[in-house]
């Protein structure tokens, strides 16, 4: 295990957090490198032996280091703003790798894409088709497309996460994706590469995912009836992860299998945009306890950590289990607590109702957080961003340094 106790103190393979904390201080995002190469790796596994490319969801976590790691193991990514592109490019990242998704793309982010050479763009409506072509026959170029198809298939997760339904606003209508392809294949500025899906994130059962990779297949095979042959059929990501004991989510591995089984005698490049499931588990948020504040309805551990750090609790109503760095000794003061932060908001919360031994000045690791933690912060009430730091072994590395005051109000006219 990546994160475990060690002489009675959690550890990131082998750095003790209590250490880590002091040198880079709280809060502190703590990334550990073997597991998120185990979890790639797990996904290589699964497609081994197959013509198929695993593109890494960079908005799950954009840190420079974590992208550089994946880029070392083979992967490619899948991006979602032009932002993100300058992030896989500066990693070591290649751009034939690398496909654009996203449903607001501007028109110097498309030329950006295809100037760089981008692998492939994932349209998501007629309007952006149409400005793709302009685009590319602009700079004289043919720019290489695939639709997001909706395949209207209920991923059966959170509704905020939820991507796939026909009243979402991602994607073309299943119903309007033949259309769009003939009307694709007659434009001089497109070439069409691909088509694919994805239906949601956080994914427990690997059922929806194969059912709306078999209706995309179905869909490739009509095109190809009608004479239009595609390179790749990409089947999505939004695997879940495990965050508590509630509801276990299959392994990547079956998901795969599953999706495999619809595409059987299928000879497209198969890609998997894969996010969460690769770092959600390789990340922890280490806070400090400030205060321990009992109460007649409720008692609280105020922290240094809030949810401008880790928005999903207080965005989603998200679960992460919460450990306290030093093991607590048998017997010890325990009690229910809602683990909550300084920020001026009553949904400022990382944790409710967590039975815990701690007092002030005393560790805690909020577990999962490698995906959707740094990524979704914010300077909210004026709080500089947390310090990263990416483990491998006994070695720590800070990976992004913490934000302070100063650098937040650098940006900003002051009055004259």
């Amino acid at each position: 295990m990546s994160f475990a106790y060690r002489s009675g103190v959690l550890c990131a393979e082998q750095a003790p957090l209590d250490e880590l904390a002091r040198r880079f201080g709280t809060p502190c995002y703590v990334y550990s490198s073997a597991a998120i190469a185990a979890a790639y790796d797990e996904f290589s596994a699964a497609l081994r032996g197959r013509d198929a490319l695993v593109c890494y969801s960079v908005k799950a976590n954009s840190n420079l280091s974590v992208l550089a790691l994946l880029a070392g193991l083979g992967a490619g990514f899948d991006i979602v703003s032009g932002g993100e592109l300058a992030r896989v490019l500066a990693a070591g990242g290649e751009a034939r790798k690398t496909l654009f998704s996203g449903v607001g793309k501007s028109e110097g982010e498309i030329a950006a894409a295809l100037e760089k050479g981008v692998y492939c763009l994932n349209l998501e409506s007629e309007a952006e088709l149409e400005r793709v072509d302009a685009i590319a026959r602009r700079l004289g170029r043919r720019a290489p497309v695939a639709f997001r198809v909706n395949p209207d298939i209920d991923a059966r997760t959170h509704p905020y996460i939820s991507t796939g339904l026909r009243e979402s606003k991602f994607g073309v209508a299943h119903a309007d994706a033949e259309r769009l392809y003939a009307r694709a294949a007659a434009m001089p500025g497109i070439e069409l590469v691909g088509i694919g899906c994805h239906i949601g994130s956080q994914l427990t059962r690997a059922a929806p995912f194969a059912e709306a990779a078999g209706r995309i297949a179905a869909l490739a095979e009509r095109l190809a009836g009608r004479g239009i042959r595609l390179r790749h059929i990409d089947i999505g990501g939004g695997i879940g992860i495990r965050y508590g004991d509630d509801d276990v989510p299959e392994p990547p591995g079956g998901f795969l299998a599953a999706a495999l089984g619809m595409l059987a005698g299928r000879r497209e490049t198969l890609i998997v945009d894969p996010g969460r499931s690769i770092v959600g588990n390789a990340g922890v948020l280490l806070t400090r306890v400030e205060y321990v504040k009992p109460g007649a309805a409720r008692s609280f551990l105020v922290v240094d950590a809030a949810m401008n750090d880790l928005l999903r609790p207080a965005l989603y109503n998200a679960w992460h289990e919460v450990r306290p760095v030093r093991q607590a000794e048998q017997g010890g003061d325990a009690a229910v607590y809602d683990v909550v932060g300084p920020v001026c908001e009553s949904g400022d919360f990382l944790a409710r109702g967590r039975r815990l031994s701690a007092r002030p000045g005393e560790l805690l690791a909020v577990m999962s957080a490698g995906a959707y933690g740094m990524v979704m912060s914010s300077n909210y009430n004026t709080r500089p961003r947390a310090a990263e730091v990416l483990v491998s072994g006994a070695e720590a590395r800070l990976v992004r340094r913490r934000e302070s005051v100063e650098s937040l109000l650098a940006l900003e006219e002051p009055p004259r």
